[in-house]
Order: C-alpha cells, then structure tokens, then sequence
C-alpha cells in the first residue's frame, strides 16, 4: 500500500495537530492524499510530497494542549456538547507538550479504528462517532456543492487512526481536547474539509475547539439551541505576552477516578453553587480576565485565575455525591505559591506566581521569566525530588536560582521528598501545525500502527 501524499501538522500542548489558519489547505491532486498531523500549543505547517497516490488517502497533524484560565462548568446540552457558560485557556507550545494524530482512508479498510498511544480504544465511542458523522457529512456537502469535477474519493471507505500524547492523559491536562482538536484537523485534511472545524471539534471534546487555535482562546458558550454560535475565537496570539512563563507540576500520571465529562455532567445536575456560577460570576469575570490578558496585567491576571481555580474545585465539593480531583499535594502546591507570593509582596508587586488545577491533581503555575527561575528552586526546596534530580525538570531550560534564608523561612512547609513527580516548563505556543518529516507517520503502508510509535 503506498500512502502517496503525505502532509505532517503540529499544533498546541505538545500534539501533533493542524493549527486553524497556520497550516496550508490541503490541495488534492489525481490520486489519493496522505496528511500526518500534530495539536500543539504552537503549530507550523509544511507539505511534502512522498511517492505516486492510489487507493490511500492519508493525514497527520500535531496540536499543542491547553489549559484552562477560566473554566466552564459543564454543560447544557450533553449532544451537542454546548457549555453553561464561556470560558478561556492559553494553548501550551507543542515543543514541550503536544498530541501527534495519523489519519489513514484505505478501500481495503474492513472497520474504522483507532488507537491511542499504542494501544487500540473503542471507535464506538459517542463522541468520536459525532466527529466522524460531522466531518463526513461536511465532506459529502462540499462534494455537491463545489467539486463535482475533483477526484473520486470514496465517502464509503473506512478510517484508521492513531494518536500519541507526550503528556499524561486523563490526568487533568487537557489531552481530550488536544486528541480530538488534532482528530478533527486530521479528519478534515483527509477528506478535503476546509470549513470552520470548531463545531466538529466540539462534538469530540468541548474544550478541543478552543485547541484548534494558538495563544489566548475563548470559548463562546453562544446563545441557539443548534450550538452554531458556540464558537472559539482568539483574544490574543502567542505573540502576544512573550514574559509569560508556564510550568506543569505532575503529581501523578494515573488516569484520574472520576473522568471530567461524568464529574460536571454529575455537577449540572446537582450542585446549585455551579448554576449561581455560571450565571451571576462568569459573565463579569471573563471580561476582567481578557481585559488583564490584553494589557498584560499579571497581578490581576494571577488573582482571576487562582479564585476561579479555587471557584471550581468548589462547585465539585458541591456536587453531591462529591467530587475530589485535588489531592494533598495540590493543597501544598497552592500554600506553597501563597507563600511565595506573600513574601515577594513585602518588597515588590505581591502577586508573581498563580496556580491553577482543572480536573485532576496535576498543577498549572504562571509566572514571568524574571521570576521563574526562583519558583522552580522553591519548588525543589519544598518538594525535592526522590531520585534523578537531572529529570526532574522538563522542557524549557531554566536557571538556577539561590533562594534566600528568609524566602526558605516563608514557605514553612516541611519537605515532602517525591511528591511532585517532575515538572514541564512551557510556555503559551501556536496552533496546529503540519510536520514535515514523514517518519514521524505514526501508522505504516499497512494502516496499522508502526512498532514503537
């Protein structure tokens, strides 16, 4: 089997993903196509065209994660996938953290399936179905309407498809929304579908539209009942606040007990704190939050973001039965940063660190260049690494850093040794983005995974 056409996509959080906009349209040609694409937190794109096209239609993008800033709570219609209320998140360059998807259209293809990090899921799922649904549907719509003289491509053929996160997954770090906003960007590419992708995203996962975009992205929560006008747009690119500095603290990489989809579905039900949220917070609290954004006003955007982490995690404690995602050390996570924030208030501007937790243990902390070097040391300090201290901080290089006797004193915690795993240092990144290196296909001429990838 020749995957002909092969064209490589990487987007937000470290998958590989095609980013809207970044990445070139797909221009089909006589035969069949080969895309390979990545969601990453920053996405480039690029073509390559590798052997003659037959029967196999190819695409792989890689997109970046993201994480939230101002969450949304659940949702209003569980179908459609719409929210209660809008929310925003930063995308996560895809050179530290990212998701890698191949999608594969063959006639000799007897099923559609799909595996996730090497080992094969149930393409029977729900949601992956409404992508499927979704995207065919979109190509069999522009077939009739626009290119009725293009090359047959068979809507009937079946679909492989594989993806790799290099982050934990179901561990609170966004890698549903990566994996289904690099789906849908593959899925796309390989069907020809040039439209708007937010609504197919969606369908996969709410918060993927959002990791179809790079830099500050907003989630619309819209107002119709078809969900058209529940949209992502970008508040500001990654270009945008070049100082702003991100690090990941991994506290564990287990899938987390209660999936996020079940937990807020549980909560709409159930907790009267979400519904009082949604409707008399969120509306004003946004426009604070992509006010501070704009004018790139750290302090006010440390408070926002930690009072509406800490709002969240509430609203889960309301929920009845209720639901935990923190765990002691996400609780010693955020006294650390109080501490440090405390104490760098006596001498300059109070706020320099802020964290954030979405739906799983693992930490989200903000800060600045300038003072990122200090926290990664305060955070050695008060959690040090059980072993490999060499591995212990990943991505971004950071400098050491001393911290001094009386920053030592403020944190006044006693040392937890191991508790924090490792810890990622990123920063805000791009869209998806088309990889140009076809080895980094993750299935063969087979349609079935490559060893190893």
């Amino acid at each position: 089997m020749d995957l002909g056409r092969l064209v490589l996509c990487r987007g937000l959080c470290g998958f590989t993903v095609a980013v809207p906009g970044a990445a070139p349209r797909h221009r089909g040609c006589a035969g069949d196509r080969a895309v390979s694409l990545q969601l990453l937190p920053d996405v480039y794109t690029s073509e390559l065209r590798a052997g003659s096209l037959h029967d196999v239609y190819t695409s792989e993008p890689r997109a970046g994660s993201l994480h939230d800033v101002y969450t949304s709570g659940g949702k209003r219609d569980e179908e459609l996938v719409l929210p209660i209320n809008s929310s925003l998140s930063v995308t996560l360059h895809q050179d530290q953290l990212k998701t890698t998807t191949t999608a594969v259209l063959s006639k000799d293809f007897t099923a559609d399936r799909l595996w996730l990090n090497g080992q094969e899921e149930d393409v029977g799922q729900p949601r992956l179905q409404a992508c499927l649904r979704e995207i065919r549907r979109l190509a069999r719509k522009r077939r009739s309407t626009r290119d009725r003289d293009s090359p047959p491509l068979s809507l009937s053929y079946k679909v492989h498809v594989a993806s790799v996160n290099n982050f934990p997954t179901a561990a609170g770090l966004a890698s549903s929304a990566a994996g289904y906003a690099c789906l849908a960007y593959a899925l796309a590419r390989v069907y020809g579908v040039e439209s708007d992708l937010s609504e197919v995203a969606r369908r996969g996962s709410g918060r993927a539209c959002r990791s179809l975009y790079g830099g500050f992205v907003e989630w619309q929560m819209g107002q119709q009942a078809d969900g058209k006008d529940s949209v992502a747009r970008q508040v500001a690119p990654e270009s945008h606040w070049p100082e702003l500095r991100v690090l990941i603290l991994v506290v564990s990489a287990e899938r987390k007990p209660t999936g996020s989809t079940a937990g807020m579905r549980t909560s709409v039900e159930t907790s009267p704190l979400l519904r009082f949220r949604a409707e008399s917070v969120v509306p004003a609290r946004m426009a604070e939050m992509i006010h501070c954004i704009r004018e790139r006003d750290f302090p006010g955007f440390a408070q926002l973001t930690m009072r509406d982490s800490n709002q969240f995690h509430a609203t889960c404690l309301d929920t009845f039965p209720p639901i935990s995602y923190l765990s002691d050390t996400s609780r010693r996570i955020m006294h650390l940063v109080h501490c440090f924030n405390a104490h760098h208030g006596q001498t300059k501007v109070l706020w320099q660190a802020a964290y954030t937790f979405d739906a799983g243990p693992n930490a989200v902390v903000f800060t600045l260049d300038d003072t990122v070097a200090e926290f990664v040391a305060a955070v050695r300090h008060s959690f040090p690494p059980a072993s490999n201290a060499d591995e212990f901080l990943k991505g971004l290089q950071v400098g050491p850093a001393l911290l001094s006797e009386e920053l030592k004193a403020a944190l006044a915690m006693e040392p937890s040794p191991g508790a924090i795993r490792y810890v990622i240092a990123t920063q805000v990144g791009p869209g998806p983005q088309v990889l140009d290196d076809p080895h980094t296909h993750l299935l063969g001429p087979d349609g079935l995974p490559k060893l190893g990838a």
